[in-house]
């Protein structure tokens, strides 16, 4: 059964066994969906209201993306349990020969770079929601947000966590050149992560605590 199928109350119950997988990558992608669908949902609850109007058509388009953005995250759950099961299976393969070194070896790295490529995915994917999120802020249902500042930090959380993740399998990458790529490209995604949440944050804060 795929993680995303299952109750919540079975998947922490996985994600709390010993199995290393689902692990931090599904469960930053998880962050990630919610956070995009607590930014739909803010859009949701300023369309259709008279006091909303002139954001209305702002509200709708956010809604529509940030649907999309909350499916593809939902699939980066089980993308990264998936990748992660690439590489524990390249490292059960046989190794009493050159041959079979070198095919393990191969494995290895292949899964390895599935494993780097499906989490940066899960940032680029955050960042895009997080850039999204941050449109509402010239005009939203004030009495929603709280949800969108939540929406924030759980798509912040799933930058942060899926970066991670990045992090500790670049280092495993035989490919330098590819590995720098990443680093390189993923810490400007933080970065910006961080300044477009710590603006929504101070947006809501102002609004909820004046």
């Amino acid at each position: 059964m795929k993680l995303i199928d299952m109750t919540v109350s079975d998947y922490l119950n996985d994600l709390a066994s010993v199995s290393p997988a689902p692990g931090g990558g599904s469960a930053a992608a998880l962050c990630g969906a919610q956070g995009a669908g607590l930014a739909a949902m803010v859009a949701s609850f300023t369309i259709g209201r008279k006091k909303y109007a002139e954001f209305e058509e702002n509200a709708i388009a956010v809604r529509d993306a940030e649907l999309v953005l909350t499916e593809k995250l939902k699939a980066q759950i089980d993308k990264d349990t998936e990748a992660f099961n690439l590489v524990a299976a390249a490292f059960k393969l046989p190794k009493a020969t050159d041959e079979e070194k070198a095919e393990r070896s191969r494995a290895i790295q292949a899964g390895t770079l599935v494993s780097t490529e499906v989490p940066f995915e899960t940032m680029v994917l955050a960042l895009e929601a997080l850039k999204t999120a941050e449109k509402l802020l010239s005009g939203f249902n004030d009495g929603a947000a709280s949800d969108l500042g939540v929406a924030a930090f759980n798509l912040l959380t799933c930058v942060r966590g899926a970066w991670l993740n990045v992090g500790i399998n670049i280092g495993s990458l035989k490919d330098k050149e590819v590995a720098e790529s990443f680093r390189t490209r993923g810490q400007e995604i933080l970065r910006e992560a961080e300044e477009i949440a710590a603006r929504i944050a101070g947006h809501t804060d102002k609004i909820i605590f004046g």
